[in-house]
């Protein structure tokens, strides 16, 4: 087992992760919102890719993100007045609503996507594209193989 190193204590390591992952997330939500899309948040980002492109249930969608149905809806309510995700009668049952990423959605999963690219080239062009690569590689080596699961309970609202 290898001895810990005071000068870089364990806890550090995922305080710097996170601090990484709030320098982005900060900064895509600032770019978003010069790009005209100021209502988006960290967590909106999160349900437009568990809703999908075919669409889903309100209920489904706690289910994905492992957060309750009410949460679920709430959430769905306030991107539905922003106008990113919309409200259709299950066209194969007509007892259930679906939920769908309208064009809006769809602009801002687009512009997030871009705007990562350019995030991404930031950090090449301060740390050099081996290191940027490097990190990316290790990360991929240490996280764990289904490591974008959504419907973990207590990631979101527990």
């Amino acid at each position: 087992m290898a001895t810990a190193d005071p000068a870089r204590p364990g806890f550090q390591l995922p305080l710097l992760l996170l601090a990484g992952f709030r320098t982005l997330i900060d900064d895509l939500h600032a770019e978003l919102a010069r790009e005209g899309h100021p209502e988006l948040r960290p967590l909106h980002g999160f349900v437009l890719q568990a809703v999908g492109a075919a669409g889903t249930t309100a209920t489904e969608l706690g289910q994905r993100l492992g957060i309750s149905k009410q949460a679920a809806g709430k959430t769905v309510d306030r991107l539905v007045a922003v106008g990113y995700l919309e409200r259709v009668d299950d066209p194969t049952d007509a007892r259930r609503r679906l939920v769908r990423v309208t064009a809006r959605g769809a602009e801002g999963l687009r512009r997030s996507a871009e705007i990562f690219d350019r995030l991404r080239a930031q950090w090449v062009e301060t740390l050099g594209p081996e290191r940027v690569t490097a990190m990316e590689d290790d990360l991929h080596t240490m996280a764990s193989a289904n490591w974008f699961r959504l419907d973990v309970p207590g990631w979101f609202g527990g």
